[in-house]
């Protein structure tokens, strides 16, 4: 039954982070998952200062908070000051990061208050974090609810924006023609992108939602020229991930978010390799198949 919580809980997380992943992707905005990842410290330490508390949900509110922000200060630096959108997201993260470790050796030195301690879960604790009702009813892991809630949130955002997000990605000079504003749904894609990271975090760790948010969109753009089918494969690749992943780990006795993340780049180095249109060595048979012909 521990092995079932934790595969669900990571295809779950796969993707949820997934999904948004390929518009990131896209956008040319991968690494934003990771910057968020550091730079919500200062909201963590922030949120302890005004509440006294290191309660997760108080944590995490704080964290969500400054994600957003992050998003915002990433964007506002690449349209106002011109600049690439990796380096807008270099310099937004380690500033942002900075603040948050001024502020925990200013103000909260003697506590013991960083990322690993509040946000950065461990998938193989998921059987151990069980939602336990006043009756003394337990009702499975906690995790599983939390991913199963951010999950449907977010499908349900990109059904329901289907049409805008997937114009203000391809040709958002056409969706600005038509009428949809790109501004309001990339900040509306960044929430969301907030949201699924932050709550990822405490479930199953900092390593697998970045590894979640990138490999698996990446591959999928790799095998496919079609969206929607990179969104479906994206899927499926999310929970082959998880499944293998696990069972590496339990094979070689290792860390599971190590052995998933392990998975997901050996996935992605088969499919730069043997992509049917992308792969390396399908392109240079391809080329000297044709070759002899002409």
């Amino acid at each position: 039954m521990d092995a079932l919580y934790i595969i669900s809980a990571g295809s779950l997380v796969a993707v949820t982070c997934g999904l948004l992943g390929c518009f990131l992707i896209l956008r040319k905005m991968a690494m934003v998952g990771d910057a968020i990842s550091h730079a919500v410290l200062p909201g963590i330490v922030l949120a302890f200062l005004i509440s006294g508390s290191r309660d997760s949900v108080i944590m995490l509110l704080g964290a969500g908070i400054i994600g957003i922000l992050t998003t915002v200060l990433i964007e506002f630096f690449h349209k106002k000051g011109n600049l690439q959108t990796d380096a807008s997201i270099g310099v937004t993260f380690t500033w942002l990061f900075a603040l948050g470790v001024i502020l925990i050796s200013v103000f909260a030195n003697e506590v013991d208050l960083d990322q690993d301690c509040v946000l950065h879960g461990e998938i193989a604790y998921v059987p151990l974090d069980l939602w336990i009702t006043e009756s003394g009813l337990i009702l499975g892991p906690r995790v599983l609810y939390v991913s199963g809630f951010v999950f449907l949130v977010i499908l349900g955002f990109i059904i329901l924006g289907y049409k805008e997000l997937y114009l203000t990605t391809f040709d958002p000079a056409f969706a600005t023609a038509i009428g949809i504003s790109t501004v309001l749904w990339h900040y509306l894609l960044m929430a969301a992108v907030s949201l699924t990271t932050v709550a990822s975090f405490e479930s199953v760790g900092a390593i697998l939602v970045v590894a979640f948010l990138i490999a698996p969109p990446a591959t999928a753009y790799l095998l496919t020229s079609s969206f929607p089918r990179m969104l479906l494969l994206t899927a499926i690749l999310g929970i082959v991930v998880s499944t293998a992943g696990y069972y590496l780990a339990v094979l070689v006795d290792g860390s599971i978010a190590g052995a998933m993340s392990s998975v997901a780049g050996i996935l992605f180095l088969i499919a730069f390799l043997f992509s049917p249109t992308e792969g390396i060595i399908t392109t240079r048979i391809r080329q000297k198949t044709i070759k002899p012909n002409a």
